[in-house]
């Protein structure tokens, strides 16, 4: 605990002296060319400080950005009569304004192309960026020859030479292994760095193991306090994989729960920072997601504060048996969405770890 600790004292100096950099900056060019100034307020927010080394030795940051329903919403979206606000690019030059530096990205978002371009146009080096991608079901029911295709096109979409961490988006009966086979000889070529997981149960992983050669570093899946499958956690995280969760701000729904409130007063902080602390201080990864410059901010500020271990094992016990079954039947559909699969679910699991 004590490098978590360090790390937070040192993110919390430069956060504060930043934004007296930037007070005195804006003061400066307000006085002296009526412009605004030419840095952001958290252009040194280190935020890819925060990190967790991977199974294969490379890093892998706390905090990121999701990017789903940025400036485009897929057909097939649980809810796809919302309609975008604002363009990608848009959208995305601003979140790299105020600190982000890893990006949750996926062919189902449709959206690479629009992140590509405000990542190009920033100059912000590469090395100092962490992408992360995923295939669809339709392109892993149609092989490895279509993996491979869409990889290519996510690397000329986002303007880059390799994908930091590539995933299997979900586990499509009878053809994610392919899929993961395929990634691994694209591993092999440079132009994946990592491979990871998404919304695989155990059974799904055990499935995998004894066709893979490279381990995966990561299993992406929804994780907050009213779905903490702890069961699922501690055997990914046993085996060496990295938890990246999706919903740790249960969509903003849950923002009046008295538990959280409660527990956010304490630390007089919003319910969305106590939601992302208790994530990270338990080395889940997290990529909130807001087009609010202010929410954005607010929600990458969970570096300088800890929760205490009675406030994690209360977060810790909020799961219900009525989430755990909407769970399940999230799991069933979505695992053969948009394949030949989904009008009878065909080779889907329907006994597996749910908790």
């Amino acid at each position: 605990m004590s490098v978590v600790r360090a790390i937070t004292r040192w993110t919390s100096f430069l956060f504060s002296t930043e934004k007296s950099l930037h007070r005195v900056s804006a003061a400066l060019c307000n006085h002296h060319c009526h412009k605004k100034p030419s840095f952001t307020v958290f252009n040194i927010f280190p935020i890819m400080a925060l990190s967790v080394k991977m199974n294969n030795g490379l890093s892998h940051p706390l905090v990121g950005y999701g990017t789903y329903k940025v400036g485009a919403i897929p057909a097939s979206a649980s809810d796809n009569t919302a309609k975008a606000v604002r363009p990608t690019a848009e959208v995305i030059k601003e979140v790299l304004e105020v600190g982000y530096r890893c990006f949750d990205c996926a062919e189902f978002y449709a959206n690479e192309k629009g992140v590509g371009e405000a990542l190009a146009a920033s100059g912000i080096p590469r090395d100092q960026l962490f992408l992360i991608s995923k295939c669809w079901n339709d392109t892993i029911y149609a092989g490895g020859a279509a993996v491979r295709k869409q990889v290519l096109q996510s690397l000329s979409d986002l303007q880059t030479e390799y994908i930091d961490l590539y995933l299997v988006h979900w586990p499509v009966p009878g053809k994610h292994i392919d899929a993961y086979l395929e990634l691994e000889k694209l591993h092999g070529e440079g132009k994946i760095k990592s491979i990871g997981l998404s919304n695989y149960s155990i059974e799904d992983y055990e499935e995998l193991k004894p066709h893979m050669t490279i381990k995966p570093v990561s299993n992406q899946f929804e994780v907050n306090p009213f779905l903490f499958r702890k069961n699922t956690i501690d055997y990914f995280q046993k085996e060496g994989l990295i938890i990246q969760s999706y919903r740790t701000l249960r969509q903003g729904k849950e923002m009046s729960n008295p538990t959280l409130v409660a527990i956010a007063a304490k630390y007089n902080r919003p319910v969305s920072q106590i939601l992302g602390r208790w994530a990270v201080q338990q080395n889940i990864a997290y990529f909130p997601k807001s087009e609010n410059r202010g929410r954005m901010i607010e929600n990458m500020a969970v570096t300088d504060f800890e929760l205490s271990a009675e406030d994690i094992a209360t977060m810790n016990n909020m799961t219900t048996p009525e989430n755990i079954a909407a769970f399940k039947e999230l799991y069933e559909k979505c695992c053969a969405r948009d394949t030949p699969l989904q009008e009878n679910r065909e080779g889907v699991k329907t006994s597996i770890t749910y908790d």
